[in-house]
């Protein structure tokens, strides 16, 4: 069973930084990719940052330069460091894989900025 428990979320003020962290479970995580989504408030989800099982990185345009993913395959384990965050950036933060034809998603956490 697939399983990814996101931490780190919390309350921020603008300019400051916040690393979350999503630990996987079930999974053979060296061989596939991830993602981090957030969803703000009455808005769609949408993907802020992905990593490929090689290491190959994209972001969101809103974030480029501000956030930055990374992987510890040893841990099992996805990160999003975020810089310079601003109060656009408050939302819920998701980690992401995706297996086969099925799209797995933590529980989220919060991420609120204050200006």
């Amino acid at each position: 069973q697939v399983q990814l428990v996101e931490s780190g979320g919390g309350l921020v003020q603008a300019g400051g930084s916040v690393r979350l962290s999503c630990a996987a479970s079930g999974i053979i995580f060296s061989i596939v990719g991830m993602g981090w989504y957030r969803q703000a408030p009455g808005k769609q989800r949408e993907l802020v940052a992905g990593i490929t099982r090689g290491g190959t990185t994209n972001y969101a345009d809103s974030v480029k330069g501000r956030f930055t993913i990374s992987r510890d395959n040893a841990k099992n384990t996805v990160y999003l460091q975020m810089n310079s965050l601003k109060p656009e950036d408050t939302a819920v933060y998701y980690c992401n894989t995706l297996r086969g034809a099925t799209n797995y998603w933590g529980q989220g956490t919060q991420v609120t900025v204050s200006s």
